[in-house]
């Protein structure tokens, strides 16, 4: 018996509150779908999801179902950039997750599609479908169009800095802020929202080449519409999500994200969703998987061209055939099949013909002549070789510092700078626009972290500093908080411990020598006051700060990040929520 059927026997009223809603009493007795969508007027990546949902419902229907909506909306960083309001970002994953959970386990269901684009709306789904874990299919919401010139709004941290330095009028600033968003979907380039939504296909979750796909197009209705039948057929087949997500999945999942270059984002949100799996991974497990991986997607904000490629290159499967050497292609997925079987039928049904038509299309509205190569290279013309993130370790990051090195200058690699540390992004972007920071400093923002702040990013200071021309080559951004999807330049980030929990960032002075080495993985203090000292020596002296060192008064004193917090892990475990002594 569905459980949904069995519902019905155990709670007499459920069925005329269900009539009263508007269900026929034909549908009382179907397979019931939950329906979860971050649908709201929020961003560009929430406000079409409407049509996907009904496309979705119809599915359902169309399968002998019957699909109930429910709707948790999502925030937007980009509109919170600056603000105390990005502080709130990392906490709604959690919040997200634990509304799916009360939602569809308050009224079990067989099935469930999820419908997402962004940030935090599709990690907190993909949290939520484990946590309901009812046999359930994610639909992604697919990425906005660019404007003109190929303008994709990641480029706003740079326009912004630049007209703050006074090097554009308001007039360009204005343009640029006028067409940086043509349509709905996630921003047009390989930041956290077009990452997250590479990571559901790439585990299993989505049906085959729907993920990123142009939200304008018509093929994403059509994915939605056949996500909601496959909805009704798993939900009797009985295939759930923990028979999809295991270790091998999270690790073709990590190879899949070398191979993108994806947002660093990705070291929170896949330890946190594996958690809800009970599959313990981290950061080292991600710079064990990166090491000698290829990185192949010629995508901003690393690469060169706008996220709305991806689909017409062939999208995830594309980048699968370039690396199936070291994929598990045995892992079951949402199709019913394994991943070498979904990649095989993309083949035969014509899958890649079909791209290439929109490639075709895509040359001729913006006057220009790309191959599918020019953005997903072939696996031995490789962009890189390196994979594309890599986790410092060392005396001032003991559990690790993660940074995107495909997207850092390779001057940058091996240096030792001189510490400027600073206990809020405020003061620090200030002294970085105004020059008030000199080549080879090494800029500090701290605090900022899951216990400081809720972990907000670190944005608009990155971008200053990635678009200075000479500050972009010559200084690095250490901090405890994160990066925006979109950062570029040498950043970096998840410092851990961090600040408020006593981590060595927080007892960085004025003149200590850090030492940064990416290929050596290496994040250490290595002097004191412009001389250098012996490790030893270092240990004692960071053992008599620690002495002195108090932490900061909790600058939230209630509700959702005082939660957040008390209880969050440290960031290279996910920063999840954990209330365990």
């Amino acid at each position: 018996m569905l459980i949904s059927q069995k519902m019905r026997t155990l709670a007499p009223e459920l069925d005329p509150l269900r009539l009263g809603t508007g269900w026929k009493l034909e549908d009382l007795a179907k397979p019931q779908i939950f329906v979860e969508s971050t649908f709201g007027d929020s961003h560009p990546g929430s406000g079409h999801l409407d049509k996907l949902v009904e496309a979705a419902c119809r599915g359902i229907a169309d399968a002998g179902g019957h699909g109930a909506r429910y709707f948790c909306t999502d925030m937007c960083d980009g509109e919170s950039q600056g603000t105390d309001g990005i502080n709130y970002s990392l906490a709604s994953r959690e919040m997200i997750a634990n509304m799916i959970e009360i939602q569809a386990n308050a009224t079990p269901f067989d099935g469930a599609v999820y419908l997402a684009s962004c940030d935090k709306g599709m990690p907190g789904n993909l949290m939520g479908m484990a946590r309901v874990n009812v046999p359930a299919v994610m639909v992604t919401g697919g990425t906005m169009s660019a404007g003109p010139e190929l303008l994709t709004l990641e480029q706003l941290g740079m326009y912004s800095a630049k007209y703050e330095r006074g090097e554009i009028d308001e007039e360009k600033l204005t343009w640029a802020k006028c067409n940086a968003c043509p349509s709905c979907g996630a921003c047009s380039f390989i930041g956290t929202a077009s990452t997250m939504q590479i990571m559901a296909e790439a585990m299993g979750l989505t049906l085959p080449g729907s993920a990123l796909m142009p939200a304008t197009s018509p093929d994403l209705i059509q994915y939605a519409y056949e996500s909601g039948k496959k909805s009704v057929e798993l939900a009797l087949k009985g295939l759930k999500p923990t028979d999809i997500v295991t270790l091998d999945s999270l690790e073709n999942a990590i190879l899949v994200h070398a191979a993108i270059s994806g947002s660093t984002n990705t070291l929170l949100h896949l330890p946190a969703i594996a958690h809800e799996y009970g599959i313990e991974i981290d950061g080292d497990t991600f710079d064990r998987l990166h090491r000698g991986a290829h990185y192949l997607l010629d995508l901003r904000p690393a690469g060169r061209w706008p996220a709305e490629f991806f689909y017409y290159a062939g999208g995830v499967p594309a980048i699968m055939e370039e690396i199936m050497d070291v994929l598990h292609l045995d892992v079951m997925t949402v199709t019913g099949k394994t991943l070498g079987e979904n990649l095989a039928d993309l083949k035969a049904n014509g899958f890649y013909e079909r791209c290439q038509k929109w490639l075709d299309a895509a040359n001729e509205k913006y006057g220009i002549h790309l191959t599918r190569e020019d953005i997903i290279r072939s696996y031995d013309n490789a962009i890189g070789t390196d994979g594309s993130v890599a986790i410092l370790k060392g005396n001032l990051a003991p559990e690790g510092a993660v940074i995107k090195h495909t997207a850092c200058p390779k001057e940058m690699f091996q240096a030792v700078l001189r510490a400027r540390p600073f206990d809020s992004e405020e003061d620090c972007i200030d002294a970085v626009l105004h020059h008030k920071v000199e080549p080879g400093d090494a800029v500090f923002i701290r605090y900022e972290g899951p216990q400081g702040s809720g972990m907000p990013e670190m944005f608009y200071t990155s971008e200053a500093i990635s678009s200075d021309k000479e500050l972009g080559r010559s200084i690095a951004l250490i901090t405890d908080g994160r990066f925006s999807g979109a950062s570029t330049g040498p950043v970096i980030g998840h410092c851990s411990p961090e600040a408020q929990a006593g981590g060595p960032i927080a007892l960085v002075e004025e003149g200590d020598l850090i030492q940064i080495d990416v290929p050596g993985r290496i994040l250490a203090i290595v002097g004191v006051k412009g001389e250098r000292k012996t490790p030893e020596e270092i240990d004692a002296i960071l053992a008599e700060r620690k002495k002195a060192w108090k932490p900061k008064p909790r600058k939230y004193k209630r509700g959702t990040l005082r939660l957040f917090s008390e209880h969050a892990v440290s960031p290279m475990k996910g920063a999840y929520l954990d209330f365990q002594d």
